[in-house]
């Protein structure tokens, strides 16, 4: 059996299978564990600290809050809930003014497919393929992911369409002459199952650990136009691309278009405290003025995770981290770029932001890739047959550089490919 707490349970893993990091403390773009050996982040723990391990902007917030007030119920006013919601009107994309607080990305993402009901009387919900917006049964639902699947047929009154992923492009379009086939599709699919049952098209904007594709620069616009032709509301899912992980604050500012309700959860603490949100256009929270919202739990909107996020926007603010992010990740897509050319085995390289993923031509496993790399002193994420290099915003340039040389070495090498490794379902 794996060293381990033998109290707990961890998840996403066979308990006698695991052997965890000890984690002893962290700092910046490093954490350390009990033997005191340091390791480079280059997953943001789960692609969730922005800024960091241990910053000292939100520490210093948290232990505000602990003296002012660290208890209270989720109807209550509280001062850091409407600073909170001040700064994060500050930095949405416009009219996304309104925010129900969360216990994190996947509630968030179920709070708001909720919402999306009450507010149409509709129950149908659109989703795409190769898709995951978290692990509670409902957002594992709207998935397609195999983490779901012992849960299946899970909740009724989800609908599939394809995904708008230019390398496998469903319909062997020519990118350049494309007329965007995979909005047309969503749009017979609505069409089949009727507009009038559709309440909500539900879409990660940028997928996350199903293989980081990036839609094209027109897709949300033209999904944005089908929903207003048909009265249903648009929901993207930025747990994973908010928070200047894209070198936007959120992903969809890229794409020009803008959804009625935004899913927010990860960067909005930096992993800090346990948080999520949905953000709100005017519209769909006028809705509530005059009936219920029919949703909550007890621990929503509490005030040390409030203080948390309050911490981390001042810190990305004052130490211009999407910005940084924007900057580095224009280095970084230029090295996965050199990476496909020079070592033969990667079969798409893509990159926005400070999110970058190389697809490899064969599969991998993913379990001795993290292993291997945990050796060097680096963490990262691998899936399926993607390399994932996800690292703080704050990472110091020249690490940056020693993460990406690690990546480089492992695809030149032959060790992380394993044809008996076909368990994930990308690529289609």
């Amino acid at each position: 059996m794996a060293t381990r707490d033998r109290h707990s349970l961890y998840t996403w893993v066979a308990q006698d299978e695991h052997a965890p990091i000890r984690l002893a403390g962290g700092e910046g773009a490093w954490f350390r564990d009990t033997d005191g050996r340091r390791y480079l982040d280059f997953a943001s723990v789960a692609v969730s600290a922005n800024a960091g391990h241990n910053h000292p902007t939100i520490l210093a917030a948290i232990r505000r809050q602990l003296d002012e007030l660290c208890v209270a119920g989720p109807a209550m006013w509280t001062r850091v809930r409407e600073r909170v919601g001040e700064a994060l009107a500050r930095v949405t994309p416009p009219g996304l003014d309104r925010f129900l607080f969360t216990l994190g990305g996947g509630d968030a993402v179920e709070h708001a497919v909720k919402i999306a009901r009450m507010v149409t009387g509709r129950q149908g919900v659109v989703c795409r393929t190769n898709s995951y917006h978290g692990a509670t049964l409902g957002a594992l639902s709207f998935s397609d992911d195999p983490r779901g699947d012992p849960f299946v047929p899970g909740l009724p009154g989800v609908i599939r369409v394809k995904d708008p992923w230019c390398f496998h492009c469903p319909w062997s379009t020519t990118p350049d002459v494309c007329d965007r086939p995979c909005v047309d599709h969503v749009e017979e699919v609505i069409e089949r199952a009727g507009p009038a049952t559709i309440a909500a098209v539900l879409m990660e904007t940028i997928p996350g650990t199903q293989a980081g594709y990036i839609p094209p620069p027109d897709y949300y616009r033209r999904i944005r136009a089908l929903c207003d032709r048909h009265g249903i509301l648009l929901i993207l899912d930025e747990v994973l691309t908010g928070f200047g992980r894209t070198g936007r604050w959120f992903g969809i500012e890229h794409f020009d278009a803008r959804p009625d309700l935004m899913a927010l959860g990860k960067g909005i603490t930096s992993g800090h405290a346990p948080l999520g949100a949905v953000a709100v256009s005017g519209a769909v929270a006028a809705y509530f003025d005059s009936n219920v919202l029919w949703t909550g739990t007890t621990h929503s909107a509490h005030p040390i995770s409030l203080a948390a996020a309050l911490g981390n926007i001042q810190a990305m603010e004052e130490e211009g981290l999407v910005e940084r992010s924007r900057r580095l990740g224009e280095r970084m897509a230029s090295r996965l770029a050199l990476m496909k050319e020079r070592t033969g085995v990667v079969a798409d390289a893509r990159c926005l932001g400070l999110y970058g993923s190389l697809e490899l031509a064969a599969p991998l496993d993913p379990v001795r890739v993290r292993q291997d790399a945990l050796a060097r002193g680096v963490n990262i994420l691998a899936r399926g047959r993607c390399i994932y290099a996800a690292p703080p915003l704050v990472i110091a340039e020249e690490d940056l550089d020693r993460g990406l040389d690690w990546i480089e070495e492992v695809l030149l090498g032959s060790s992380t490919h394993s044809p008996a490794s076909t368990t994930h379902r990308n690529p289609r």
